[in-house]
């Protein structure tokens, strides 16, 4: 086991604000909110770790169906978590990014994101990706529509497009697939969530809820992930060769 292997990049589904708001008796709003402490910790720890890349599952598509006075939290929650870390963001050298159908944001949601975005657009550490109004199959399907004006445009020939061609029509272009996946609260699916790019991710699954996940846990997560063998189908005689 190699003690020092680190991930380039970690992606999480942050799950579990609900269920921890209701254990204490609070509003699901009050989660959210203690979640924010868990990200600026996750955010510590890839850096003190380097970590290159750190993406967050913040609000998938889905997530319009809830109620409305949580969305409308939620929107209130992410322009005051935006101004009030991207400071320190910038501080620490970390670069934010966004990745989703961010035009069906508020317009001052957008507006703020877009700020912060190019506040820290020439950071040279952590990249920091928010999912926002993210899903797999959207992203897939608008991939799907570039590739074809890509194709019509430039009369590419079918046989040309391969996944190298197809990926830089995603979102996440430019960027490692995720080696390590963390989905708190003990949920163990995708939820939509880079379902491309986590063809080869390991999975940790930890029962701890988003709101109590702390270095310590990421630390178990790191722990479990030194212990897997990635072969990309492979035989572990070719691996260790």
């Amino acid at each position: 086991m190699d003690k020092f292997k680190i991930p380039r990049h970690i992606a999480i589904i942050m799950d579990g604000n609900g269920r921890w708001a209701k254990k204490f008796g609070l509003n699901r709003i009050h989660g959210h909110k203690n979640g924010v402490t868990s990200v600026r910790e996750a955010v510590e720890f890839c850096g003190e770790k380097g970590v290159e890349f750190l993406t967050l599952y913040a609000f998938s598509t889905e997530n319009w169906d809830r109620p409305r006075d949580e969305i409308n939290g939620l929107m209130e929650l992410l322009v005051d978590a935006i101004v009030k870390e991207t400071p320190n963001l910038h501080k620490n050298k970390v670069r934010l990014k966004a990745i989703g159908n961010l035009a069906s944001f508020p317009e001052n949601v957008q507006g703020k994101l877009n700020q912060a975005i190019e506040f820290t657009s020439n950071n040279t550490g952590l990249v920091l990706t928010l999912a926002l109004a993210y899903s797999s199959r959207w992203e897939i399907v608008e991939a799907v529509k570039r590739t074809v004006e890509k194709v019509v445009a430039e009369n590419i020939k079918p046989e040309s497009i391969n996944e190298n061609f197809f990926e830089q029509n995603l979102t996440t272009f430019g960027m490692p697939d995720p080696e390590l996946i963390i989905r708190t609260s003990g949920e163990q699916r995708l939820s939509n969530f880079l379902l491309w790019q986590a063809a080869y991710s390991e999975f940790y699954f930890p029962a701890v809820l988003w709101p109590d996940f702390r270095k310590k846990d990421f630390e178990h997560a790191l722990d479990e992930y030194r212990k897997r063998e990635r072969r990309f189908g492979k035989t572990s005689e070719q691996i260790n060769q």
